[in-house]
C-alpha cells in the first residue's frame, strides 16, 4: 500500500482540519507534498513559518516563509507532468494567513484599492517589487512543474516569490527549470517530490528608507523521486533517486551547478543558517515501507 493512499485512509478516521493556516506541526493534506510526510529538519527560526498553500479550496504545496526579510525559505511541492508552455493568467496573491486583519483560509488577490497597513507587517507586497530594475519575482515553485491550470494559479502568489537578477530568472535558472522538468517528466514514474529554497546574506530590497525584501544570494533546488526508470540512459539513471542543484543570483557567473543531495546539504551547512542535523529529505530520499510522519 501506498505512502499517499495510507495516508488517505488515516485521513478518513481523523477529523482533520483541512482549513489553510500558518502551522506548527503540518496537516495531513499538506504533508502529501513531502517525501514520507516530512518537511526538511535543521530550519528552526522563530522568524520562519510553515504555510500550508491554498487556492480554490484545496492544498497545492508548501512553503516555510519568514516574516521578517519577507520571502520564502523554501517551497516543497510534488511535480506535476507538464508540457511546460501553459501560463494562466491570474492576479498575484497574499498570504491571509500572515496577517491578523483576515481569518481567510487560502490565498488572495491583492484588492485594487486598499490594504490594512498590518498585511505588509509580516510578509512582502506588490509596492515591494514596484519600480525595482534589477529584480523579477522568481517562483521557487514554477508554474511550469505544475499541470492543472489551478495549481498554476497557486504559484503566482508573492509567499512563493524571490527577488531574482532578472537575466539569472530568464537564464540560467529558467532552464534549469526545464531540464528537471523533462527529465522528471522522462525518467521519474512516481511522485517527485521537490524542495526549491534560497541563501541570503544581508542584501536587502529597500521601500521608504526601510528593509523590505532579503535578495537571495543562491537559489537551490532538490528532488527526490523513488520510483524511477531504471533502463533510463546511464547520464540520467545517474541522477535518481535524487539530485540537486545551487546557482548563484547575480547576473554574471551564475551557471546552475547539479550535484548530489548531500553536496548541496554541505553546501547549505557552509552558506546559510541551518544547523549541523539540516537534511532535506527524511533518510536521504531512500525507499521505506514505513510511515513516518514529522
Amino acid at each position: 500500500m501506498g505512502f499517499r493512499t495510507v495516508l488517505q485512509l488515516i485521513a478518513c478516521f481523523l477529523l482533520v482540519n483541512v482549513r489553510s493556516e500558518v502551522q506548527k506541526e503540518i496537516s495531513l493534506e499538506c504533508r502529501e507534498f513531502l517525501y514520507m510526510g516530512t518537511a526538511p529538519r535543521g530550519l528552526e527560526n522563530r522568524s520562519l513559518k510553515k504555510i500550508c498553500q491554498r487556492y480554490n479550496g484545496k492544498a497545492r504545496y508548501i512553503t516555510l516563509y519568514d516574516i521578517v526579510d519577507h520571502i520564502p525559505v523554501y517551497s516543497a511541492y510534488t511535480f506535476k507532468r507538464s508540457d511546460g508552455s501553459k501560463k494562466v493568467d491570474v492576479p498575484w496573491m497574499f498570504e491571509p494567513q500572515l496577517s491578523k486583519d483576515s481569518n481567510s483560509g487560502e490565498m488572495q488577490p491583492f484588492p485594487q484599492d486598499y490594504l490594512p497597513g498590518s498585511f505588509s507587517d509580516a510578509q512582502a507586497v506588490l509596492e515591494d517589487y514596484s519600480n525595482i530594475v534589477d529584480f523579477e519575482r522568481g517562483h521557487l515553485n514554477p508554474d511550469e512543474h505544475q499541470a492543472h491550470p489551478d495549481d498554476k494559479a497557486a504559484t503566482y502568489t508573492l509567499t512563493n516569490v524571490v527577488p531574482q537578477v532578472r537575466e539569472f530568472n530568464i537564464g540560467h535558472w529558467k532552464r534549469h527549470e526545464h531540464i528537471i522538468r523533462r527529465r522528471l517528466n522522462n525518467y521519474c514514474r512516481g511522485t517527485a517530490y521537490v524542495v526549491t529554497g534560497v541563501t541570503t546574506s544581508g542584501r536587502m530590497i529597500r521601500r521608504h528608507n526601510i528593509d523590505r525584501v532579503a535578495i537571495p544570494t543562491y537559489l537551490w533546488s532538490a528532488y527526490c523521486c523513488i520510483d524511477y526508470d531504471h533502463n533510463a540512459p546511464f547520464e540520467e539513471r545517474s541522477k535518481f533517486p535524487a539530485f540537486s542543484s545551487h546557482g548563484l543570483n547575480e547576473k554574471e557567473g551564475s551557471e546552475v551547478l547539479e550535484m548530489s543531495v548531500s553536496q548541496l546539504e554541505d553546501f547549505l551547512k557552509k552558506n546559510t543558517f541551518v544547523d549541523k542535523r539540516f537534511q532535506i529529505f527524511f533518510d536521504n530520499c531512500k525507499p521505506n515501507d514505513g510511515i513516518v510522519l514529522g
